[in-house]
């Protein structure tokens, strides 16, 4: 019998686990491959045969992780500063594996993690007008703004770091604009107040997805499969596997989700998460600059979403973290329906679906998210010899968006044998080397206490979500055809019909 689709969170405690003998994961991101990682190490799944199914190869080198996944590029931020308790708990848990740098067998090794410290900034945003407040919103909880989440962060690193004096000594308040910029050491700053974690730092994500896959691998116990994924298999009540775009047909007794952003293209997710695309942009250094940039700390600014890392191989990289843009996408194969009952997915417009490079490789980033980047640079690092270098190449990085921000990791409320690994909201890489064991016990209908709840499958009303939890700064959700026809110097690209 295929596994419950009773969610993890709803699932009687007393009610036995009975592993299925076989599981098929779709996506091997930070999901996907860490959970396969986890499953190949339990007992429970001794007898269960693990398949991991990606449109990248692993085993060819330069396609893995795909050259526009999330889990792939130059860095990712690695920190435990976070607004909710539980989330910074979970990435302190985290960093201490992270921390692991003695043998390059470490996740840490080989220059993979380099605690450089991240500096969490906002601005002081003035409250609403009590005239411009629409009827009964004042009665409402309020927004977390950026300011809100960064004093709640630091709250929370401080508490982590309570027990330790030494981590504790390396977290101080930056209280105005001056001791950013003192602390950021550029003669640039941004934001009214933060403080700096000098326990944080950043990850090289395609090495680091290289390592877990190495991992894997190294069980003996993970079949890996090539191909693309185009639809869900199905009789009258569950999933029973996935057809890839070449007619092959994977079976499975429990078919695992994890494809990121493109989840949406497989399984109905409209009101639980939506792929936004955001910018990057990265500059190329001479050796001199490099040496003077690479010991910098993080800066990131929640009340505008922008951000730098200290650059690599003399290669600096400007991103934001925002409501990015959507790209509404009507696709050949409409995605799996919310229950067998349905007449067709709920859905009454397109799902919001990743445009990358490898679709278009003529595609640039919006004029208006270059900018934005631009800005950030003349900000933070505010050099002559910087101000007007332009970008060596920009990407979209997209994200799979919850309303809140948690994560998606849950048995499907429709399907039996199908379970739902997505909604990273942009923040899960940090998250690499715990994330797989929790998703493992998610499987098993034991959900850690502290995310039941938040990671569980939603009551929606099925309209379009967007982030709201306190860190997407800048614009509201922009439609990314419509900023493209903005942009004179982007090819225009056609819809996707």
């Amino acid at each position: 019998m295929a596994p419950s689709s009773l969610s993890c969170s709803s699932l009687p405690s007393s009610q036995a686990f009975s592993p299925p003998s076989s599981i098929l994961i779709i996506g091997s991101g930070v999901f996907g491959l860490s959970t396969a990682l986890a499953l190949s190490r339990r007992d429970a799944f001794s007898q269960c045969s693990i398949t991991v199914v990606d449109r990248s190869d692993p085993s060819q080198p330069g396609t893995f992780p795909a050259p526009d996944a999330a889990s792939t590029d130059t860095s990712r931020i690695v920190r435990a500063d976070y607004a909710d308790p539980a989330y910074a708990a979970l990435g302190d848990e985290s960093q201490r594996k992270w921390r692991m740098t003695d043998s390059p067998a470490d996740l840490g090794g080989q220059g993979r993690y380099n605690e450089t410290g991240l500096i969490l900034v906002a601005d002081v945003t003035p409250p609403a007008p009590v005239a411009d407040l629409a009827a009964g919103e004042a009665l409402k909880e309020p927004k977390l703004t950026g300011m809100d989440y960064v004093q709640q962060s630091w709250a929370n690193v401080l508490s982590l770091s309570s027990k330790d004096p030494t981590l504790a000594s390396r977290i101080r308040e930056l209280p105005n604009r001056d001791a950013i910029r003192d602390c950021l050491g550029t003669a640039g700053s941004s934001g009214s107040w933060g403080y700096i974690n000098n326990n944080s730092g950043w990850a090289n994500a395609a090495a680091s997805m290289a390592w877990l896959f190495n991992k894997a691998q190294e069980t003996g116990r993970v079949s890996f499969v090539a191909g693309t994924v185009v639809s869900l298999v199905h009789d009258e009540t569950a999933v029973t596997g996935a057809k890839l775009s070449d007619g092959r047909v994977l079976s499975a007794e429990l078919v695992v989700v994890a494809a990121g952003a493109w989840t949406g293209s497989l399984v109905d997710l409209a009101g639980q998460t939506m792929a936004t695309g955001q910018v990057m942009g990265y500059l190329d250094l001479t050796e001199a600059e490099q040496e003077k940039l690479g010991k910098m700390p993080i800066i990131l600014n929640l009340s505008n979403g922008l951000f730098i890392i200290p650059p690599t191989n003399r290669v600096l990289k400007i991103a934001r973290h925002a409501s990015g843009y959507v790209n509404p996408t009507t696709l050949h194969t409409p995605p799996l329906p919310l229950s067998p009952q349905s007449a067709g997915p709920s859905i009454s417009a397109p799902a919001s679906l990743p445009l990358t490079h490898l679709d278009h490789p003529n595609l640039s980033i919006p004029a208006e998210g270059a900018d934005d980047l631009r800005r950030a640079l003349h900000e933070m690092i505010p050099w002559p010899e910087l101000k007007d270098r332009p970008f060596t190449k920009t990407r979209l990085c997209w994200y799979s968006d919850t309303p809140t921000g948690d994560f998606l990791i849950d048995y499907h409320p429709g399907w039996r044998g199908l379970f739902v690994a997505t909604g990273d909201s942009g923040h899960a890489f940090k998250f690499l080397p715990v994330i797989g064991e929790k998703i493992a016990d998610c499987i098993m209908h034991n959900c850690p206490p502290e995310f039941r709840g938040k990671w569980a499958w939603r009551k929606t009303t099925g309209l379009p979500v967007a982030t709201d939890d306190g860190t997407r700064g800048g614009t509201a959700l922009l439609v990314l055809a419509d900023e493209l026809a903005k942009t004179a110097e982007a090819i225009r690209i056609p819809a996707r019909d």
